[in-house]
């Protein structure tokens, strides 16, 4: 999941797994497999670097847990 800021300041959570398509129309919009569209503050450059920042801390989080001594 990443956390974005949606146009009116409020921040929102989306999971990375359903976004289909990131465009800058000139505002960011993103559209989920589901159809929902969000349009946020942050640039395409922006959230591309949220995800592959997320989904590093998931794989060393996961290469630490299954390295765990019983």
């Amino acid at each position: 999941m990443v956390i974005l800021t949606k146009l009116n300041g409020k921040d929102i959570m989306i999971n990375e797994d359903g976004i289909e398509t990131v465009c800058e129309t000139p505002d960011t919009v993103i559209t989920m497999s589901n159809g929902h569209s969000y349009i946020v503050q942050e640039s395409v450059e922006e959230i591309f670097r949220k995800i592959v920042g997320y989904n590093r801390a998931c794989r060393a989080r996961g290469s630490r847990e299954g390295h765990k001594e019983e």
